[in-house]
This record gives C-alpha cells, sequence and structure tokens, in this order.
C-alpha cells in the first residue's frame, strides 16, 4: 500500500477573497468571447464585415470556432481547478499541461496587444486589425484580446498562488545550491539540442525585424504594419528567454539567481514558442487558397523549429521537476520504499558501490568476503538491533569507511561476529533498491502515482 501523503505534499484548499474574486473575473472575462462565439455558430454575421473570408466557408468557420470555444471553456475549467479542493488531487501533468498550452496562446497576446496599441500611436497610426482585405471588425479585436489579457491576467495569479501552496518547495533556494543530480546529462543534451533548433528561428525573425523580406510571402512582405515588427520581436523574445531558461537550469549557470527566475523563463519561452509555432503553422496551412499567403519554405521550417525548440525546453524543466520533487519527497519520508533510490544513494549505486547482492553473486575470495562482514558487524555493533529497511542505506553508505578498519581487525573479528554480519546483511539486502533505476520515477505520470502532492 502506497503511503498517504504528507500534510506539505497536499495543503489543504482553504477558499480565500482574493481567490474568488480572482476565479470570478477569469469566468466574467470569458464571456465575450464564448457569447461572440457562440453566435457565429448559430449563423450571426455580428463583426463580421461584408466580404470577409469567414463567409466563404461555413463549414470551416462552424468547426473552427468550435474548436476555440472549448479552448477557451478550458480556461473555467482551470479557474475552477486551481480554486476548488478537489483541484488539489488532480495528476500534476493533468494541470500542467493545460496550463502551459494556456500560457502559451495568452503570453503573446498579453505582450503583443498594448504594445502594438502603443507603437501604433507613437507612430501616429491609427492601429487597425488588418491591413489588407476586411477580415474583422475593429471592436472585435478590441473587445476579444482584451478578455484574453484579462484572463491571462487572473489564471495567471491563480496558477502561481495554487503552484506555490503545492509545489513551492521545488523551486526553493539559488542554483549553485542544485545537486547534480543523475537526470543531469539528459538535461544538459535535451536543453543544447534546443539551443541549436533555436539558431534558425532566431536569425529569420532579426533578420525580417531589420525589414528584410527574403523567406516571406507576399502577402506577409505587402503587410507588414506595427503588428508585424511587434510580434517579430516578441518571437525573439520567447525564443531567447525558452533557451535562456533551459540553458541556466540544466548547466546550472547563473549561480545567484534564485531557481524560480530561469524555471519561469523556461515556463513561459517554451510555452509561447511551441504554442504559438504550432498556431501559425496550422493558420498557414488553412491558407491555401491565396497564392500569396501561402507560407514560403522558410516560414514554415522558422514554425517548425518554434515547436521543436519550445518542447525540448519543456522536456528538461520536467526532468529536473520530476528529479527533484523525487529527491525532496526522499528527504521528507527517508524510510518509505524506494526512499534510498532517490536520494544520494542512488548515485552511489550507479556507481556499483554498496550493492550486496551484487557482491554475493560474483564468488570473490573468502577474505574479502569477510572483511565487507566485519564492516558490516562493526555498524551493528553500534547499534543493539539489526536495522530496519529504513535503516539499510546508513550501513550500504558507511561501507567505503569501515573496509579499512576490517582489514586491520584481521580474519578472527570477522569470525568473531558473523552471526550479526549475518543479520546485517541480509536486512541490507533486502532494504536497499539496489539500482539506480529506481531513483527517479520513468515519467511525471508515475511520480503522479505515488501521490497527488506533486
Amino acid at each position: 500500500m502506497n503511503p498517504s501523503p504528507s500534510p506539505s505534499a497536499v495543503p489543504a484548499a482553504v477558499p480565500d477573497r482574493p481567490g474568488r474574486v480572482l476565479r470570478a473575473v477569469t469566468i466574467a472575462a470569458c464571456v465575450p468571447y464564448l457569447a461572440l462565439k457562440a453566435a457565429w455558430i448559430a449563423g450571426s454575421r455580428a463583426g463580421i464585415p461584408a466580404g470577409s473570408t469567414l463567409l466563404e466557408h461555413r463549414t470551416t468557420m462552424i468547426v473552427a470556432n468550435a474548436v476555440t470555444v472549448l479552448m477557451d471553456s478550458a480556461v473555467i475549467v482551470l479557474a475552477l481547478l486551481l480554486t476548488r479542493p478537489w483541484g488539489r488531487r488532480v495528476p500534476p501533468w493533468l494541470l500542467a499541461v493545460p496550463a502551459w498550452v494556456a500560457t502559451g496562446l495568452l503570453a503573446p497576446i498579453m505582450a503583443g496587444f498594448p504594445l502594438e496599441l502603443l507603437v501604433s500611436a507613437l507612430r501616429g497610426e491609427k492601429h487597425t486589425a488588418s491591413s489588407g482585405a476586411p477580415f474583422l471588425a475593429d471592436w472585435v479585436f478590441a473587445v476579444v484580446y482584451t478578455g484574453f489579457i484579462v484572463q491571462g491576467l487572473c489564471l495567471g495569479a491563480l496558477f502561481v498562488r495554487y503552484a506555490r501552496d503545492r509545489w513551492g518547495r521545488l523551486w526553493r533556494g539559488r542554483v549553485d545550491e542544485l545537486p547534480e543530480g543523475v537526470l543531469g546529462a539528459a538535461q544538459r543534451l535535451t536543453a543544447g539540442t534546443a539551443a541549436l533548433f533555436a539558431l534558425l528561428p532566431l536569425a529569420a525573425h532579426l533578420l525580417w525585424l531589420s525589414g528584410a523580406t527574403a523567406g516571406l510571402s507576399p502577402g506577409r512582405a505587402g503587410g507588414r504594419d506595427a503588428s508585424f515588427y511587434v510580434m517579430e520581436a516578441l518571437y525573439v523574445v520567447f525564443l531567447a528567454a525558452a533557451v535562456a531558461g533551459g540553458t541556466l537550469t540544466a548547466f546550472r549557470r547563473g549561480r545567484a539567481l534564485p531557481v524560480a527566475v530561469p524555471l519561469a523563463l523556461a515556463w513561459v519561452g517554451s510555452a509561447a514558442t511551441a504554442c504559438w509555432g504550432g498556431w501559425l503553422a496550422t493558420a498557414s496551412v488553412t491558407a491555401v487558397e491565396n497564392i500569396a499567403e501561402r507560407p514560403t519554405p522558410l516560414m514554415d521550417l522558422t514554425y517548425a523549429a518554434h515547436m521543436i525548440v519550445g518542447l525540448l525546453t519543456a522536456t528538461a524543466g520536467a526532468h529536473f521537476l520530476t528529479e527533484h520533487a523525487a529527491r525532496e519527497r526522499a528527504a521528507e519520508n527517508p524510510g518509505a520504499p524506494g526512499a534510498e533510490g532517490a536520494g544520494a544513494l542512488g548515485t552511489e549505486d550507479a556507481d556499483g558501490r554498496g550493492t550486496v547482492s551484487a557482491m554475493r553473486g560474483t564468488g570473490e575470495a573468502d577474505d574479502r568476503a569477510g572483511a565487507v562482514a566485519t564492516g558490516w558487524s562493526q555498524g551493528a555493533a553500534a547499534r543493539p538491533e539489526a536495522p530496519a529497511a529504513g535503516q539499510a542505506g546508513t550501513a550500504t553508505a558507511s561501507f567505503p569507511a569501515t573496509v579499512p578498519s576490517a582489514v586491520a581487525a584481521g580474519p578472527t573479528a570477522a569470525a568473531a561476529e558473523t552471526s550479526a554480519a549475518t543479520g546485517s546483511a541480509a536486512t541490507a539486502a533486502t532494504g536497499h533498491p539496489g539500482s539506480a533505476a529506481g531513483s527517479v520515477p520513468a515519467s511525471p505520470a508515475g511520480e503522479a502515482g505515488r501521490g497527488s502532492g506533486g
């Protein structure tokens, strides 16, 4: 039977006034968007000017609006999950994935729409939603994007409060205090690969930001306005944030920084890069009738690189949080089954030290076996009782330091305590996990299975 989660792992959900207010505002901010989409599905043309391409394909419009209704409805579900008691029992991955996607879709709008208005005002231009044929009325974008910004701010505040209460222990301290961990090499490889893939989109966006049109479709090149340049700049910022956050966490750079800083950069940067790249790639597939709007090969490669960089950075972050959570559980419950594998002993076992079963199956010389037995018996002599399963790690970890004294004592001392050594060795053999494979859960889902406390 799995041990019940500790109180610190699953804190009590106490409804508070700020949480209720944020939840209510989040849900209210979804209403205009959902109402507008429902009206369009029902056949209304509110906010759709005559000649808009949205009126040319009725079925496609209904399907697309239905999908976006489900996506915005998920925001309401998240707001409830983050503020209701049952939300504390949700597995971590089931909350993290939709929250990560919501971050990726809302962050560029939250930053981009106000900046577009500011740049247009500074340049003395009237901000319009589209520089080409009418697509939607300008008031639609104002209503919808304002609602998105409010949703992002309130939902982000709710998620930060929730994550701090449930998983805040995972980002305590500074970067230089982080241990190496068993998955350190995998994290570095993943973060390094993401940084390499980021070179192409970074170069492309910087090229287009400088005013060049190479690699842009004719429609995109002819519609460059304040919105175009603001979004190109934001793509660079989010890519840089993803690479910086993943690199700082995986390679332990920026040692004086709090751990929360690179994790936040990796979270927001990877989400915006992957999700917005996927959104642009999906939108480009639908723009196949107008040749001028079809994406060029460079644009397609850029969108694909966006998704790869974001997913790789998110994977590196998941590796870090999964291993760190296992280490924290081992520190809080040292006697729990498998706890030794998640702590320092997992590293020792990877080097082949302290594994009783391997020693017993090799058929080594009797004098080495006597030395090992004496080392264990000395540990047992210091305690009147044989170590329990949760204490096996202590006896095993002392092995390298006790062998020299056992050899110095000679075979007589070993023979005198053979009985005590047999009991201690048997306990250590059955209580120790025996390999580094049990030090970290195979996946975040495996971690969630041992308790909803994350």
